[in-house]
């Protein structure tokens, strides 16, 4: 398949399958919004899978203090994203292992940084002033998702011209 630009572009498994029957009414408009759908998407199963492993390791099974808690869950979250968000999201391929130690540095202090945000959303809400974990979690979460995207879009996934 040819872009505008002549070159062939790689169809991965979501353009596959939104050109199958019935779903290929909806091509225009996944194309049109590929990233950010997949984003959402990649997006929704890290949040799930980060409030699950936040749930069993505090209050549901292993009752840790909420900030080993969350880093834990956040090194374990930050290894599927990146490669998610590498791989479908911001097509992050690169031509050397230089680039790719550069492009998994940047991902990972990108994801520092916001580790750092929810952590202290939890610390103050959370430790502090004692408010339940999980409504603070998913408050935290969802500003940490915002965040991780304009990071990944804007310095560490960026298109070069």
């Amino acid at each position: 398949m040819e872009n505008v630009m002549g070159k062939t572009e790689k169809k991965d498994i979501f353009d596959k399958i939104m050109s199958l029957p019935v779903l290929n009414i909806f091509e225009p408009f996944y194309k049109k919004y590929k990233e950010g759908l997949l984003y959402l998407f990649f997006g929704g199963l890290a949040f799930f899978l980060s409030i699950f492993l936040f749930w069993f390791m505090g209050v549901g099974v292993m009752h840790l203090n909420e900030l080993v808690n969350n880093t834990i869950d956040w090194v374990i979250c930050v290894a599927f994203q990146f490669f998610t968000n590498r791989t479908w999201v911001f097509d992050g391929e690169v031509d050397n292992k230089k680039d790719f130690l550069k492009q998994a540095g940047s991902f990972t202090a990108g994801r520092l940084f916001t580790l750092i945000v929810e952590d202290g959303i939890l610390l103050i809400f959370v430790t502090l002033m004692a408010f339940p974990q999980m409504p603070v979690k998913l408050a935290a979460t969802f500003i940490v998702i915002v965040l991780n995207y304009f990071i990944s879009k804007l310095f560490v996934f960026k298109k070069k011209d």
